[in-house]
């Protein structure tokens, strides 16, 4: 009978050993943190951005630049399947020559095979004033020829880290021949 207890003890304790360490493995890989306290966090703020982003897929300087498509693209009334990167300037105001405030980078696809709708997914690199160096990241769905759209703020870094909120598109001005477009981007961003 002793011998029975001491090996139940001898097995209990290396069942404890072997939880501990599992828990303290798992808490090396994965904590929770008081966010305000550890990454020193100011109070939610909203901050409001207006810009506009000038789309330019013709021309000597493309800033949209088709890199794949299907085989029936071009046969499609949506262009569905087409595949788009970007490095859009964002400026100040609908002029090309005013202030450079960012660049919308990232990919667009046509997505649909209904209506004329991108799906977006890119960051919008700021290089003005205080938010220069600060990003946000944007995903969603943009069915061109709607006024207004929206799209998500998924995130962000610098000034917007942990950023979530929308950004509400009207195009400003779409040329049909060319199909270079101007928008109006209006972010609404919650961040700390």
């Amino acid at each position: 009978m002793a011998h029975f207890k001491t090996s139940f003890t001898i097995l209990a304790f290396f069942f404890s050993l072997t939880f501990l360490t599992a828990i303290k493995s798992e808490t090396l890989f994965a904590r929770e943190l008081s966010a305000r306290d550890q990454f020193g966090l100011k109070p939610e703020k909203m901050t409001h951005l207006r810009f506009y982003l000038h789309d330019t897929i013709t021309g000597q300087h493309p800033t949209a630049v088709p890199v794949a498509q299907a085989a029936t693209t071009n046969t499609s009334s949506t262009s569905f399947g087409l595949v788009a990167v970007i490095d859009d300037p964002l400026t100040m105001s609908p002029d090309p020559n005013s202030t450079l405030v960012g660049r919308a980078q990232g990919i667009y696809a046509s997505s649909s095979q209904s209506e004329v709708s991108l799906t977006l997914t890119m960051n919008l690199v700021f290089v003005e004033g205080a938010y220069n160096g600060s990003t946000l990241s944007v995903l969603g769905q943009d069915p061109i020829l709607k006024n207004p759209r929206e799209l998500a703020i998924v995130g962000g870094t610098g000034i917007f880290r942990f950023a979530r909120g929308y950004i509400q598109l009207r195009t400003y001005t779409n040329n049909p021949r060319t199909n270079n477009a101007i928008v109006k981007y209006d972010a609404y961003a919650l961040h700390y």
